[in-house]
């Protein structure tokens, strides 16, 4: 059974940094995408970075200049790195992946973990 669990996240104030880090583990044969969503209270999820197995990257325009999307496939895990943090960043954070269990799965199955909370706030 594929985990993915998130750790990273918490309370910080207007301009401070966090790094939230998913990993997953379990049976897999190779992670194709790996995206990081975020939900605010009372709003839809929202997908804020993606990074391809090849390393292309997307980030949402309202944090693209803060916040870093990165992988490391050894250990099967990716990064947010969220810098300069805005009152409006505050949300739960979801690192959902694409993954893949055989060579001939192609296309992978699409995974969630729980989420991890982030508060901006002074």
């Amino acid at each position: 059974q594929v985990q993915l669990v998130e750790s990273g996240g918490g309370l910080v104030q207007p301009g401070g940094s966090l790094r939230l880090s998913c990993a997953a583990s379990g049976s897999m044969f190779r992670i194709n995408d790996m995206r990081w969503y975020r939900q605010a209270p009372g709003s839809q999820r929202e997908l804020v970075a993606q990074i391809s197995r090849g390393g292309s990257t997307y980030v949402l325009d309202s944090v693209k200049g803060r916040f870093t999307i990165s992988r490391d496939d050894a250990k099967n895990t990716v990064y947010l790195q969220m810098n300069s943090m805005q009152l409006e960043d505050t949300a739960v954070y979801y690192c959902n992946a694409e993954i893949r269990s055989s060579l001939s799965d192609y296309y992978g199955q699409n995974y969630w973990g729980k989420g991890t909370p982030v508060t901006v706030s002074s």
